[in-house]
């Protein structure tokens, strides 16, 4: 019991001095003058949206905005769950009789987890230039790290029962992958899908600040200027979608499930 206590009381004594660590070099240097009245701009903008912002008939508007983020998050989903396919097979242990060989196929999913979206689309901005494509190729190339980990643990919990008794009678692989294996997996790979859209939904409207498509290159063009009245329009509408998606892709989740 006292044991527990003094452990207690360790733990409550590092994070204190953690804490004092992390904030001691910061410097206050006061707050400026302007600070009221810029923070009474950015609350009265964000408040009063540009409803007019919602549809542009001749420019670039919220609509087609959010139009272009789905698209980036879809496209970069859908390259994702294809690609990360052979790699789930590769990390799966129950599918692997060598443990390196499924150790290797871990590693390189969590080699490609390392790298941030952010940081990838800033590669592909300067491999494909700036645009949508170069948004859709760092959301699909930095999905297939943790699509290809959820994967292989749906592979790995798979029931070998089915896949025993069609390789008893004979069955050929080709069989029992179309018979055994994909009817198992199949619903957990929709659902873990549909759960990173979400995810890439998010993401892609980070992207597009710079300069990687999407509804956050108006959104960064509006901050610049401190168009806070497009800010509050803007944000109200990845609000809106990011919910709708959320619960689409919840009641489509819970019927796979």
């Amino acid at each position: 019991m006292n044991r527990n206590r003094w452990l207690h009381w360790l733990i409550a004594i590092a994070l204190v001095l953690i804490y004092v660590w992390t904030f001691w070099d910061i410097r206050f240097s006061g707050i400026k003058e302007t600070a009221g009245k810029i923070t009474r701009s950015i609350i009265q903008g964000i408040f009063s949206p540009d409803w007019d912002y919602v549809y542009l008939p001749d420019g670039e508007d919220l609509l087609r905005g959010l139009l272009d983020t789905l698209a980036i998050a879809a496209l970069g989903t859908f390259i994702s769950a294809v690609l990360c396919i052979p790699f789930a097979f590769w990390a799966a242990a129950s599918r692997n009789k060598s443990m390196a060989l499924s150790g290797a196929g871990k590693f390189v999913l969590s080699f490609i987890r390392t790298f941030p979206e952010i940081v990838m689309a800033l590669l592909f901005i300067k491999a494909v230039g700036p645009g949508s494509f170069a948004g859709a190729l760092a959301l699909g190339l930095h999905s297939i790290g943790m699509l290809g980990k959820l994967f292989s643990e749906e592979v790995e919990n798979m029931d070998a029962g089915p896949t025993e008794a069609l390789i008893a009678t004979g069955a050929s692989r080709l069989q029992v992958l179309w018979f055994a294996v994909i009817p198992q997996v199949l619903p957990g790979f929709l659902s873990y899908t549909l759960y990173r859209f979400e995810i890439n939904v998010r993401s892609a409207t980070i992207l597009g600040i710079i300069g990687a498509g999407g509804i956050g290159t108006p959104l960064i063009f509006a901050l610049t200027t401190r168009h806070w009245d497009r800010v509050g329009i803007i944000l109200l509408g990845i609000i809106v979608t990011v919910t709708l998606i959320d619960l689409i892709s919840g009641y489509f989740r819970r019927k796979l499930a």
